[in-house]
């Protein structure tokens, strides 16, 4: 069975320390002992530690060593268009779970009035909901979720492959527009869109901007579906071409 792994600020001569409602949970919750073995990640590294002593909130723990880390399929950015929070809060979770690099709201033309400006207030329960899915999915890193962007500013992303994901009959197959050579160095870009989907002038600017369309099949998915799905189905095929070598 893994070993639970939490996130802690720093590991200084190979000392660590766990504070907060994670420290609480795993004192009170799991009833952890002096000695007992977890993973840390201090964000960047992995290491095996056991439980030295607890303190009024805070677990304090000795490195035993370094552990290896897993290496992500890919430098996936999801850029997702603002919905509804409760379903946007589960696209934090499974996008997390996933192995996204970056998750970024957007504001595009059908989203939600005054979503962006809500959004704001909702970042520190995003990036709560993004480290707790990460200690359960055992992630290295914790993803980045970022301040809301315009959809001008969205299509200026840097990365190595743009998809542009799209419910109109001209957009391409998604596992069709993965290049044949794919890596784990791939910088991968998806932008979703909002309940209602794209207006044609967030196409023409996307496609001016070399973001390529790309679709899940003919079905209108519910855009926290979609999202994910699609994420799912590009994860999986960097996965795949990171197996075959």
């Amino acid at each position: 069975m893994a070993r639970r792994r939490f996130f802690v600020e720093t590991v200084r001569n190979g000392q660590a320390e766990l504070t907060g409602d994670h420290a609480e949970h795993l004192r009170r919750v799991l009833r952890a002992e002096r000695g007992q073995r977890f993973e840390i990640s201090d964000n960047e590294r992995v290491y095996l530690a056991e439980i030295e002593a607890f303190g009024k909130g805070q677990v304090q723990f000795r490195v035993l060593e370094e552990v290896a880390a897993e290496t992500p399929a890919a430098r996936f950015t999801l850029l997702v268009s603002l919905i509804k929070f409760d379903r946007f809060e589960w696209i934090v979770e499974k996008a997390t779970e996933l192995g996204a690099e970056v998750i970024v709201p957007v504001k595009a033309e059908r989203s939600e009035k005054g979503l962006d400006v809500a959004a704001a207030k909702r970042l520190d329960r995003w990036r709560r909901i993004a480290l707790e899915s990460s200690q359960q999915s055992r992630r290295t890193r914790i993803p980045q979720v970022m301040e809301p962007l315009s959809f001008a500013l969205a299509l200026s992303v840097k990365s190595d492959y743009r998809f542009l994901l799209d419910e109109d009959i001209g957009a391409g197959a998604i596992l069709e527009a993965a290049p044949a050579q794919r890596s784990a160095a791939d910088r991968v870009s998806l932008l979703v869109g909002p309940e209602g989907g794209w207006t044609e002038s967030e196409r023409k600017e996307a496609a001016e901007k070399q973001w390529r369309a790309v679709s899940l099949g003919p079905q209108i998915l519910r855009a926290e579906t979609a999202a994910i799905a699609a994420l799912a189905v590009l994860a999986a095929a960097w996965c795949t071409s990171s197996a075959a070598k």
